[in-house]
């Protein structure tokens, strides 16, 4: 059962003072630290759906920020954002459609190139991704493009919205 909440006072402070991707990092490390550092299969189910949903938003965008989807995929978050719940929640439970959808699109591709990117390959082999899968990486730019100005901003304002939840 879950039992990880920030404290609200906590939490009011520092939406109120600092930026939204430092506001979401600022919860986010606190579930990480309380999971002794990171997520793994044992301690899962510590987290409830909108503390993972904001977990998975967090990989999201430090990810595709650093190295765009392809990065995200290589370093092995595809499972927790791109197959996992994450998609459907930010569709249904979040209104966050447009986001959705490109985490969707963002599937689809990868479906479309998994052999290829879970493959065994050196760093020439892996900048060269960048050129070869050019749907994959314009989508990482279109997250970008949304993501200071309305995407995280949007998730912050969720977050503090329904603070009770995180």
């Amino acid at each position: 059962m879950n039992s990880l909440h920030i404290d609200k006072a906590t939490a009011q402070k520092a939406y109120e003072e600092m930026s939204a991707a430092d506001f979401i990092d600022h919860v986010t490390d606190f579930y990480l630290e309380q999971l002794g550092g990171g997520l793994t299969a044992d301690n899962m189910a510590s987290l409830n759906t909108d503390q993972h949903t904001l977990l998975a938003y967090r990989y999201l965008k430090d990810e595709v920020m650093e190295g765009g989807f392809i990065q995200l995929i290589i370093n092995g978050y595809a499972g927790y954002i791109l197959e996992g719940p994450f998609p459907m929640v930010l569709k249904k439970e979040w209104d966050m459609k447009d986001l959705s959808k490109l985490i969707f699109a963002a599937r689809n591709e990868y479906h479309l190139h998994r052999e290829e990117l879970e493959r065994d390959m050196t760093d020439e082999e892996f900048m060269a991704l960048y050129e070869q899968l050019e749907k994959l990486n314009d989508l990482g730019d279109d997250f970008l493009d949304d993501y200071q100005e309305q995407t995280t901003p949007a998730v912050a304002k969720y977050v503090i919205t329904n603070i009770d939840n995180f």
